[in-house]
C-alpha cells in the first residue's frame, strides 16, 4: 500500500507524493495576503488539511505526460484554491460550526469575513490560472459556473423533480465538475495528447461522484471520524443523501425509518441513533453502495483510450479504493 492509500507502482506513488508536497507549498505562498486578517482566515482552512484529492488527480493525470513540468504544481494550485473557497461560502450557507475539525472560519470570524476571503481565494485562482494561458482561464472560468449551478440547485431544492435526480444532478455540477477539471489540467499541463486530456476528464467527472457518494456513505456507515466528521452528521442536519433519498423512495423502507426520516435534523440523539442504526442495515444503504460502485465501474470504462501502464492502474486503483471504502 503506498503512502497515497492506493496500492499503485512505487515509482508513480513517488512522483505524486512529491508533487503533492510541491503543491503543499505553494498552496501556503498562494494564501498569503499583504492584510493579516485576510492572511489568517485565508490559512484557516488550508492548514487544516484535508485530502488534496483534487491536486492528488491532476498529480495522476500528469503520469500520462511529463509529471515534473513546473505547470503541474500552479494547476494543482487553481484547482484546490478553487475548492478552498467554494468550502468558505458553502460553510456560510450551510450555517456549519466545524470544517475538518476546527472552528468554520464563519463562526470564527463571522459571515462577512468568510465570504469575502472566499472570494479572496477564487481570485488568486484566477490569477494563477492567468499565468497558465488563455485556456486554463476558460477552463476554470467554465468549472465554476458549473460549481454554482450546483449549489443553486441544491440550494433551490429539487422543484417537482425526482429527488434522487436531482441530487446526482447537484453532485455533478457541484463536485465532479473540479474534479473532472483537476484530472484535466493533469493530462493538459504535462503534454499529454488531445485524447488522453479528454478520457482524463470523462474519468474525473464520474470518479468525482462516485467519490462524493462514497463520502456521503462514510458518514452513515463509519465508527468513527473516518469521513472527516462525527458519523449521522447529515442526518443530525437534515442533508438527504442518497441513502436516506433510497429509503424515503423505497417500498421496502421500514416503516419506522420512514417515519424517522421524515421528521427533518434528528436533533434528539436517541432519534438519531435508531435512524443511523435502521438506515446501516437498510435495504436504502446496499442500493447506495451498489450506485457507488457502478459510477467507479463507469470511471474505470472512460480509462479505456488510456495506454496500459503503471499511470492507468493507479487510476484504477482509485475506482477500486472509492468502490471499497463504505464496505
Amino acid at each position: 500500500m503506498s503512502s497515497l492509500g492506493l496500492d499503485i507502482d512505487p515509482s508513480v506513488d513517488a512522483s505524486v507524493s512529491a508533487t503533492l508536497a510541491a503543491v503543499e507549498e505553494a498552496l501556503r505562498a498562494n494564501v498569503a495576503s499583504a492584510d493579516p486578517l485576510v492572511a489568517e482566515a485565508a490559512r484557516h482552512l488550508a492548514d487544516a488539511g484535508g485530502k488534496r484529492f483534487r491536486p492528488m488527480l491532476v498529480a495522476l493525470g500528469a503520469q500520462f505526460g511529463d509529471p515534473r513540468s513546473p505547470e503541474i504544481i500552479a494547476a494543482a494550485n487553481v484547482v484546490e484554491l478553487t475548492h478552498l473557497a467554494t468550502l468558505y461560502h458553502d460553510d456560510v450557507m450551510d450555517e456549519a460550526p466545524v470544517r475538518r475539525g476546527a472552528p468554520s472560519a464563519n463562526s470564527r470570524w463571522g459571515n462577512s469575513v468568510a465570504i469575502l476571503v472566499g472570494d479572496y481565494l477564487f481570485a488568486q485562482a484566477a490569477d494563477l490560472a492567468a499565468s497558465l494561458g488563455p485556456e486554463a482561464v476558460r477552463l476554470q472560468a467554465r468549472t465554476f459556473a458549473r460549481l454554482v449551478h450546483g449549489q443553486i440547485a441544491e440550494t433551490v431544492g429539487p422543484r417537482g423533480d425526482d429527488p434522487i435526480e436531482h441530487h446526482l444532478q447537484v453532485i455533478t455540477e457541484k463536485t465532479a465538475s473540479l474534479i473532472a477539471t483537476s484530472a484535466r489540467f493533469g493530462g493538459l499541463f504535462s503534454g499529454a495528447p488531445a485524447e488522453i486530456v479528454e478520457a482524463l476528464a470523462n474519468y474525473g467527472e464520474t470518479i468525482g461522484i462516485a467519490f462524493q457518494l462514497s463520502d456521503d456513505l462514510l458518514d452513515i456507515a463509519s465508527e468513527s471520524v473516518q469521513s472527516g466528521k462525527t458519523p449521522g452528521t447529515d442526518l443530525r442536519e437534515g442533508v438527504p443523501t442518497l441513502p436516506v433519498l433510497y429509503a424515503l423512495a423505497g417500498d421496502d423502507t421500514d416503516p419506522r425509518l420512514r417515519e424517522l426520516l421524515t421528521l427533518g435534523p434528528l436533533v434528539d440523539d436517541d432519534l438519531h441513533a435508531e435512524a443511523l442504526t435502521l438506515l446501516r442495515e437498510s435495504a436504502a444503504m446496499k442500493r447506495a453502495r451498489e450506485t457507488v460502485r457502478s459510477y467507479a465501474e463507469e470511471s474505470r470504462s472512460a480509462l479505456a483510450p488510456l495506454p496500459d501502464g503503471d499511470a492507468k492502474r493507479a487510476l484504477e486503483a482509485l475506482c477500486d479504493f472509492i468502490a471499497d471504502r463504505t464496505g
